[in-house]
């Protein structure tokens, strides 16, 4: 199956249901007019069909391997990954005062979205970059940006955090790296590192670590938690890569999927590194690097889940399989109903996420734009049901494709079990998806709901917009919104917290599935209620909304039945 970038699904989403107009219409974000995004989206579809697509098989069957202490990764990675860097594809939305192109971040998370589809190994890799020229754009120093920016944003260097460490995974405050002071401006960094995404490469001239550890007088917790910039190797006096650094590659981990993408062990010696923003204040820095992988996760699920429905759609337009139902059909196993209901529900699916995602990007960008603060919340509240609800569906959706393509699904050659061994690991992914539920019934409500009523509203726009020409359609959403109103409710009204977080996850995929609905209304109306868009949504909100209801009772269940049973009865 040849890979096609989705340009024209982005297109229409872009000009008529997230608004990319008003980003062209802000001074900062001037350049981004119809004609140069589109020349964006053709430009990146180019990338990922021709030059990264052909790459992703090679990655799951010759992995990336530790060999005495180097790193050798996955034929034609490098390659691949010089295309990107070449093409300014790294820092698409970074400062141009650093080399960046300045564009919005909406469509640097297109351009993931095809590297995801095409080769989501590799793609992970410049993704950590972007992530980092984020937090150093907001909390380095200028020396630090002027040294490291422009060799991260050019693709000369890449970037990665980390966070983890076996005793401290979510848990992050539990971490025991220690940086001690140097006397001279630097710190003496240790400690060990786990699940490092792409922690060595052998394709550039340095990766550059960010690194969460503690002072000696660090507090307990994520209070006392601070971050440190520490490079493989140490830059020379002209910027130049130089000696080595005290730190090493332990070892590779063995993953489900993902092969091409090395994940590492990383050790710290008392290696040198220079402190990002203020101390103790590490958290904050991080979560700037967080926030915008936590969008970029959700994205790396919507590709993942493209990739997937265009492979089985592909395998069941060739497949001749039993006697069909259709007079006049293919006479492939497109004709057969419950394979049409798995297509329709992949298509959907992918559809719903991919617009929340790409509205999530956009409030992002007006917020830095604009500064107005409404967008910002709208963005925050946004966040982890981008993030949750992308995932999901690149999970699901490669699940079905595994079934869509029967017997020959689960034999590897097909390739499509190497979309759901890839993507699974993105619900786990920069705090996992029950995290990100937790956050939303949290501190996503801790303006009273404020956000989270907005986004209602915005909903019961469109149910009022589609009351004379699809009314059907108007009231199945309507009740979706009632429902979601009275839970947001429900749960403003618990002091106990755990009595939320009880209900955190069927909260969250039940307002991703009703926004999914409005955005799919949304399209419907555009083309006037008669054509594809509408008959995808009448699919969408009559079949696949629907669980919302059984969602918003589970959520509002409560705490009780989850600890009715002791840890010896769970045994027993």
């Amino acid at each position: 199956m040849a890979y096609q970038a989705p340009v024209s699904e982005l297109q229409f989403l872009f000009d008529n249901i997230v608004g990319m107009d008003r980003l062209a219409a802000t001074e900062r974000f001037a350049e981004a007019t119809g004609d140069m995004r589109n020349a964006i989206l053709t430009e990146a579809a180019r990338l990922a069909e021709e030059v990264l697509a052909p790459l992703n098989r090679n990655g799951d069957l010759h992995p990336a391997r530790l060999e005495n202490g180097v790193v050798r990764t996955s034929p034609g990675f490098a390659d691949g990954y010089r295309a990107i860097a070449e093409g300014g594809w790294i820092g698409i939305a970074a400062d141009p005062e650093f080399g960046g192109m300045g564009l919005p971040q909406t469509l640097s998370i297109a351009l993931n979205e095809m590297m995801s589809s095409s080769c989501l190994s590799l793609q992970l890799n410049p993704l950590m970059s972007q992530g980092q020229i984020e937090a150093l754009e907001h909390h380095a120093s200028d020396e630090m940006k002027a040294l490291y920016l422009p060799k991260l944003i050019s693709g000369e260097w890449a970037g990665t955090m980390n966070l983890t460490e076996p005793q401290a995974g979510s848990d992050v405050g539990a971490l025991r790296s220690k940086a001690e002071p140097n006397g001279d401006g630097t710190y003496a960094v240790s400690g060990q590192k786990i699940f490092i995404s792409w922690g060595d490469n052998d394709f550039t001239g340095n990766i550059c670590h960010l690194v969460l550890a503690r002072l000696p007088d660090g507090a307990a917790g994520t209070k006392g938690i601070s971050l440190f910039l520490v490079p493989k190797y140490l830059p020379d006096a002209d910027g130049n890569p130089g000696q080595a650094n005290s730190l090493k590659v332990v070892s590779l981990e063995h993953k489900l999927g993902l092969h091409g993408s090395p994940t590492a062990v990383m050790e710290y010696d008392r290696a040198t590194g220079w402190m990002v923003g203020a101390e103790h204040a590490g958290m904050k820095a991080m979560f700037t690097m967080m926030n915008n992988a936590r969008l970029g996760v959700g994205t790396q699920g919507l590709g993942a889940a493209e990739g997937a429905y265009q492979q089985a759609l592909a395998f069941a337009a060739e497949r001749r399989q039993g006697k069909g139902p259709l007079a006049d059909g293919t006479g492939t196993i497109l004709d057969h109903a419950d394979v049409r209901r798995m297509l329709m529900t992949m298509k959907g699916q992918i559809a719903a996420a991919r617009a929340i995602i790409y509205d999530t990007a956009v409030s992002l960008d007006l917020a830095r734009a604009t500064d107005d603060a409404d967008q910002a919340a709208r963005a925050a509240f946004l966040t982890p049901i981008a993030k949750a609800f992308g995932t999901d569906t690149g999970i699901e959706v490669a699940s079905i494709g595994v079934q869509v393509h029967g017997g020959m699904g689960f034999i590897e050659e097909t390739g499509a079990a190497q979309f759901l061994r890839d993507v699974r690991v993105t619900a786990i992914y920069e705090g996992t998806n029950g995290i990100q539920a937790m956050d939303l019934v949290g501190r996503k409500l801790m303006d009273q709901g404020r956000a989270a009523f907005g986004m209602l509203h915005e909903i019961s726009q469109t149910v009022a917009e589609a009351e004379a020409s699809l009314p059907d359609l108007a009231a199945f959403l309507g009740a979706g919104e009632q429902a979601l109103i009275a839970t947001t409710s429900w749960m403003l009204e618990q002091d106990d917290l755990n009595a939320r977080f009880a209900g955190a996850t069927p909260y969250l995929r039940a307002f991703a599935l009703v926004l999914g609905g409005h955005y799919l209304l949304k399209a419907a109306l555009v083309e006037g209620g008669k054509g594809p868009r509408t008959e995808l949504a009448r699919f969408y909100i009559r079949q696949l909304m629907i669980p919302y209801d059984a969602l918003c009772s589970q959520a509002r269940e409560g705490v009780r039945s989850l600890y009715a049973l002791s840890p010896e009865q769970l045994a027993g």
